[in-house]
């Protein structure tokens, strides 16, 4: 056998080779998804509490400031 390699071995050496880092890419861009998810989820779930608070918070104003109907004592 000849120490040298064929062309189409060449090429599938070279594509070989560039997939390896996209491999090694993939673990660290899964982490960083997950965490773009849990920070988004975080914040909904903020948002939200907050929202809720604010709506309470204007059923108990508007429940103190409602006027009772007066009845005329006529």
């Amino acid at each position: 056998m000849s120490g040298t390699m064929s062309r189409a071995r060449k090429i599938a050496e070279m594509a070989f080779d560039k997939t390896q880092p996209q491999l090694q890419d993939r673990p660290r861009a899964l982490q960083e998804w997950d965490a773009e998810i849990s920070e988004r989820a975080e914040k909904t779930r903020r948002l939200r509490t907050a929202r809720l608070e604010r709506e309470q918070a204007g059923k108990s104003v508007a429940a103190l400031t409602a006027k009772k109907p007066r009845t005329n004592p006529t």
